[in-house]
């Protein structure tokens, strides 16, 4: 009998034929993903619209800006006199923006040292309760707030620790002194962390139980036949396994650090004075809206854009350090 040769996989006889190593053309990977992109143009159209195109306005920071020169914004922005460095230098002499800048750090301390650890806490106490039912209820009962406006949460809050509140009346039928946290300028940085843990603790809770249920139940089981108990399981098994969530929640929670809920405080903003309760979105808010200097405002606001970018440069350099991948690799 006569051998036959192997075919090989495209039809040739002898040695199978070898794929080229390259990449796809464009054409070829347009036409692959064609329907992914088709359903990401709307967002990439909006973050076009709302988030770049903005970034041009940032030339007002550099001019002596007048909206009503022209009802078209950027003929304004093309007639409006150059100014150069001066609305900074103001900026840099008036000490009512380092007392914003002050009270943003503070209450941006408050909330990465008593807000971000509660939704890890949170969630690992919920991930060990054994029923499902309960654990729903409670993931629940824990993510309601997150859907009340920031109007309904301090409502909420003033009928408990304000002045006619329900923990001052308890107060007084006992013989005690009222008490009006609400309008208390010394205890305002940890109302508002309160107010932002009970607000959108849930929504935190949602993504580390994501993470958690990810970790494969056999390294729980390998931990328990070693001798492992219920806090080494968590210390050696869960932990690790929220580390990589954790950094990079964290480096995106330092970029916003500046920004520490501009609804929030200017709702509450007049109850304490500004000199506790100024941060720098209300300072950018009240110079540019209410005050009408521009270009004093956007020269705030450029400033505050150019900390955050670099804090979330420095914070994604600790990740690195950390051996985790941050916001992108290095």
């Amino acid at each position: 009998m006569t051998e036959k040769t192997p075919v090989a996989p495209g039809g040739a006889t002898g040695s199978p034929e070898k794929r080229p190593s390259g990449k796809l053309s464009l054409r070829l990977r347009f036409r692959r993903d064609r329907v992914l992109l088709l359903m990401t143009l709307p967002a990439v159209v909006l973050v076009l619209v709302f988030n770049y195109l903005p970034i041009l306005g940032n030339v007002v920071a550099f001019q002596d800006y007048d909206p009503y020169i022209s009802d078209n914004g950027i003929v304004s922005m093309l007639n409006s006199p150059f100014v150069g460095m001066e609305n900074f230098q103001r900026i840099f002499e008036d000490s009512a923006f380092w007392n914003a800048l002050q009270n943003t750090l503070v209450l941006f301390s408050l909330q990465l040292m008593l807000f971000f650890p509660i939704p890890i806490l949170l969630a690992l106490l919920i991930n060990s309760v054994v029923r499902p039912r309960v654990r729903a209820v409670a993931q629940a009962v824990l993510y309601l707030p997150h859907f009340f406006s920031w109007v309904l949460v301090i409502a909420v809050f003033q009928q408990i620790f304000g002045g006619a509140g329900i923990l001052s009346q308890l107060l007084r039928q006992h013989d005690y002194n009222g008490i009006n946290i609400m309008t208390d300028p010394n205890t305002f940085p940890l109302l508002i962390t309160a107010q932002s843990v009970w607000k959108d603790a849930g929504w935190g809770i949602i993504v580390f139980l994501a993470a958690l249920a990810s970790v494969s139940p056999d390294l729980y089981e390998a931990a328990a036949m070693d001798g492992a108990g219920r806090w080494r399981r968590m210390w050696h098994v869960t932990l690790p396994a929220l580390r990589p969530v954790i950094a990079l929640l964290l480096v995106l929670r330092v970029g916003d650090a500046l920004t520490v809920g501009f609804e929030q405080i200017l709702l509450q903003r007049d109850a304490v004075g500004p000199g506790a309760a100024e941060v720098l979105d209300t300072f950018v808010w009240w110079n540019g809206v209410r005050n009408q200097d521009f270009g004093y405002a956007a020269a705030a606001g450029l400033i505050k854009g150019v900390i955050s970018i670099g804090l979330v440069l420095a914070a994604n350099k600790v990740a690195h350090l950390m051996g985790e991948q941050g916001v992108y690799k290095k």
